[in-house]
């Protein structure tokens, strides 16, 4: 750890043009990327819709690419690095064959700008950039890969494109990403040749025969990759199979010889250019010292602060001997055989950091390794595939015992993987993801390692990171290595206690960690851990019913206009839609006019076309069929889907669901309750149960304005839209008519959220004025409402936050900006987050409850899910009337403790049972 951290110091220091900054090892070694390549994959990697500025530039591609050439710059430790992008689309390629590459979509507007970032960040990090009219990025690295090989250096490619495996050699290796950009696989010579069956110089021969989809070259019908190595092995290379040919027996040999030309083709093209002339050669490529100020305005602009923290910490810079001798003087202990114990009854009264590296998958993880650290520099590391039976006993007992404090990172991960090997986990007192997350609610990720840097100005090699939670990854290291590094990770959650701990308290969040956080993780393991049963075959069967809607409404949309496009292609639709059936233009983008669901939405409420009517029709259907192959792909072995629930998503505090995401099934519209059909009751329970609360935020919106009328009416047990509606409009209650209850229920949720009278008047399809008036009616009548949605703003303008019920803080810096759309953004989250925050707290008081008293009672009846409001449990045989009980008693009882006393409102519990999720729905 302190070499490389010494080594990255080296680097980065200043060096001259003509001196190559220096490894360990005397051989200079040149980083090579392909631009383009690695951008588009870190955009799909990395969800557009959560990487964007404040200012609505997305910025998923720039985070994901900077991200990747951070680590690599760590982890490969190059002397010189370049990245290559393509000039054009229009290359020697394209002219000799117009169709190369026809077959890629036209460029995602999202990503559109994203590339000019890329480059002007490589700029402040003095990372030289290479682009050619007429060729492509792949040729500029070939070029760069044959000169650099000649002048005795390594050559690392990392590309996304398989033709430059042709450039892999006993000195040049390709990074090729396997996921995203955060996962590469190294393809050496024998990598090369163990996945294909031939060696890397014959990659291209193999590539020829089976065709390239990604460039639009087609292969030999019926050649797969087996086939085409067997035959290339066979005579020799590409030259010997097409002079063969004609000896080649059966179709495959047919169809080769009614295809040579399209072969010889692929060959030609596929061979990448190694005399590219360049304006620089390798040896002007070496690393450069950063523009630290250029650079760091750069990422505050993108608001890169997580990523801007990990980039500086690679710096050198007056703290670097400190953190370096923090990770060397770690001492890490050989207990010895039967050791274990002894050192942890020494430290008997003492919190701990422990490391669990395996994998935290829900019901299928598994532990192959623990470190665990002490406040005074000392740790120990076992390989629990091999750990001898005393310490392996010694290591459950104190595992398994709550009286020992154990600390930390993503500790429900740790449980699944520990778990799986049959070993319990108790006694959590501190979890440093959950910890940062209460203190920074708005961050993106909570990677230890970036935890690590920005509280302990600590750095933490990113192959430390096969601890559950981090991803697994096969380390080429000995298992002393990997138990230093574990022990490293201990140790850093270890010393995070202390510094995050001292945050936690002065943001007033130790007990939501304590007594809430922390408790409900164990919780929410076991719900994962059991998971909810599956109708497997009523899921195939609806599945094959989406699929044929999505037909069907294909079929109606191409009899509407006389012929088939494709639907899911925007410039076809704007043909479609603006040029044959002349509609009305919709907002102007790059590529012409928007074809997006909210813009073809309101087109058909405007024009009713039938086009536009089976378009949304057919993609409605496509997203549930998508929603449907989803599930079937979650069922485990057990019948069961085992969703993961996580804390640290949402900056408010509910609960989010992944892989799969359960809280994106629609409960109003039948193919919501189709799809709810297939969660059912699982053997040896009789019935499922749900319970959810009955308008919960506008409880809530009650209870914090102390408005006297909305108090009133949730005290009366009326219904609240009909009673708002009746002192709105100034009729009786049962005068309420549906479309005024409906005026009033969009209104009182939307204020909630900092609904303007523009917004309501567009969501109800009235005009401003009528709306405004409407708003002003409502304010006169509910006083209390307007003074609190105004009082909230003002207050957390002046503290910088707001706070829910349980004191639950999210903070606003934005609120004081100078920027008018950052203000108002802010202005909104500062109205929703103490309503939407202060319902998830009382559902995740009511789940502790639940559980508890399940517990007490030795029921056998468990919780599955949790869904924003609503909880499903699976109710063991004679248990219903009871498990009923307690749920409504601890749901409706859930305020009671929140500061100040109870809530001013009851909390109304409506509960359903049935065989399956729809049939308990209520």
């Amino acid at each position: 750890m302190a070499k490389g951290m010494s080594d990255m110091a080296d680097r980065l220091a200043p060096v001259s043009a003509d001196q190559p900054a220096t490894t360990g090892s005397t051989t200079p070694r040149l980083l090579l990327i392909d631009g383009h390549s690695m951008a588009y994959r870190a955009f799909y990697a990395l969800p557009v819709e959560n990487f964007a500025t404040s200012t609505g530039q997305p910025t998923n591609a720039v985070f994901g690419f900077t991200s990747m050439l951070a680590n690599l710059l760590r982890d490969e430790e190059p002397t010189h690095v370049a990245v290559a992008f393509d000039a054009g689309r229009t290359t020697f390629r394209t002219e000799r064959l117009e169709s190369y590459k026809g077959n890629r979509a036209s460029t995602p507007e999202p990503f559109r700008g994203q590339v000019d970032i890329i480059r002007a960040l490589l700029a402040t990090l003095h990372v030289q950039v290479l682009d050619k009219p007429g060729v492509e990025a792949d040729d500029i690295l070939a070029t760069l890969t044959a000169q650099a090989r000649d002048q005795g250096m390594e050559v690392l490619v990392c590309s996304g494109d398989r033709d430059t495996f042709q450039l892999v050699g006993p000195t040049v290796t390709v990074l090729y990403p396997v996921r995203g950009v955060s996962e590469m696989s190294r393809m050496t010579p024998d990598a090369v040749e163990a996945k294909y069956g031939l060696p890397p110089a014959r990659y291209p021969d193999l590539a020829a025969l089976v065709g390239e989809t990604s460039d639009n070259l087609p292969g030999v019908p019926g050649v797969g990759p087996k086939t085409a190595a067997k035959w290339i092995t066979q005579y020799d290379g590409l030259p010997g199979v097409l002079e063969n040919a004609e000896r080649i027996t059966g179709k495959a040999g047919e169809s080769l010889r009614a295809h040579l030309a399209q072969v010889e083709l692929n060959r030609e093209l596929n061979r990448l250019l190694v005399d590219v002339e360049l304006p620089v050669g390798p040896e002007d490529l070496a690393v450069r010292p950063w523009d630290r100020q250029a650079l760091h305005e750069m990422l505050d602009e993108l608001e890169f602060r997580t990523l801007r923290d990990r980039l500086f910490a690679m710096l050198p810079d007056e703290t670097r001997d400190e953190r370096v001798a923090t990770a060397a003087a770690l001492d890490l202990v050989q207990t010895g055989d039967g050791g274990l114990g002894a050192w942890l009854d020494a430290r008997a009264d003492e919190v701990l950091g422990l490391d669990v590296r395996g994998s935290g998958a829900p019901a299928r993880g598994d532990a192959w390794g623990v470190a665990i650290a002490d406040g005074a520099g000392q740790a120990v590391a076992y390989d629990l595939t091999a750990i001898e039976p005393a310490d392996d006993a010694a290591l459950a007992a104190w595992l398994g015992d709550p009286d020992r404090g154990k600390s930390l990172h993503a500790a429900k991960e740790a449980w699944h993987a520990l778990d799986g090997r049959g070993l319990a986990l108790r006694g959590v007192r501190f979890d440093t993801e959950l910890a940062a997350y209460l203190c920074q609610p708005d961050r993106r990720a909570y990677d230890l390692p970036d935890l690590a840097i920005g509280y302990l100005r600590r750095e933490l090699s990113s192959d430390a990171a096969t601890s559950a939670g981090q991803g697994a990854l096969d380390l080429e290291v000995d298992g002393a290595d990997e138990g230093r590094r574990a022990a490293v990770r201990a140790a850093a959650v270890r010393d995070l206690v202390d510094v995050l701990g001292g945050e936690v308290a002065d943001r007033g969040a130790t007990t939501l960690l304590t007594d809430l956080e922390l408790p409900l993780q164990d919780v929410l393991a076991r719900m994962e851990r059991t998971g909810i049963a599956i109708d497997r075959g009523y899921l195939s069967s609806l599945e094959q019913e989406f699929d044929g809607r999505v037909q069907g409404a294909a079929a109606d949309a191409y009899a509407v206009i006389g012929r088939e496009v494709n639907l899911g292609s925007p410039k076809q639709l704007q043909e479609v839609l603006f040029d044959q059936l002349g509609m009305p233009r919709t907002k102007r983008i790059k590529t012409g006019w928007t074809t997006d669901a909210a813009a073809l939405t309101d087109l058909f409420a405007r024009t009713g076309h039938p086009f536009l009517e089976h378009l949304l029709a057919h993609r409605d259907a496509i997203r549930l069929r998508q929603t449907v192959e989803g599930l079937l792909r979650s069922v485990g072995d057990d019948g069961r889907i085992h969703t993961t629930f996580q804390q640290t998503i949402a900056a408010t505090g509910r609960l989010s669901s992944a892989d799969p995401n359960l809280q994106n099934i629609p409960i109003r519209t039948e193919a919501g309750r189709q799809i709810r059909r297939a969660f059912v009751v699982g053997p040896g329970y009789s019935t499922l149960l749900t319970a959810d609360y009955s308008q919960i935020e506008m409880r809530i919106m009650a209870h914090l304005s102390g408005d006297e009328g909305l108090i009133a009416a949730f005290r009366s047990g009326e219904d609240l839209h009909s009673y708002v509606g009746s002192r709105v409009f100034g009729v009786a209650t049962g005068d309420v008519t549906p479309a005024m209850r409906s005026k009033i229920k969009a209104m009182s949720y939307g204020l909630a959220y900092g609904l303007s009278s523009y917004g309501l008047s567009q969501q109800l399809a009235i005009e401003v004025s009528e709306a405004s008036a409407l708003m002003t009616d409502y304010f006169e009548r509910f006083g209390g409402v307007r003074d609190y949605l105004t009082g909230v703003v003002d207050e957390a303008r002046a503290t910088g936050y707001t706070a829910t019920i349980l004191g639950r803080r999210r903070y606003l810096p934005d609120l004081t900006s100078d920027n008018r759309q950052r203000r108002e953004t802010a202005e909104r989250m500062a109205l929703n987050a103490p309503i939407q925050g202060s319902a998830a707290d009382l559902i995740k008081v009511a789940m502790l409850g639940v559980d508890a008293e399940l517990t007490r009672r030795g029921l056998r009846s468990r919780m599955l899910l949790q869904v924003h409001d609503e909880l499903v449990l699976e109710v063991a045989e004679g248990e219903r009337e009871e498990v009923e009980s307690v749920v409504r008693t601890q749901m409706a009882h859930a305020g009671d403790g929140v500061p100040g006393g109870a809530l001013d409102v009851p909390l109304d519990v409506s509960v359903g049972v049935g065989a399956s999720w729809h049939e308990a729905g209520h």
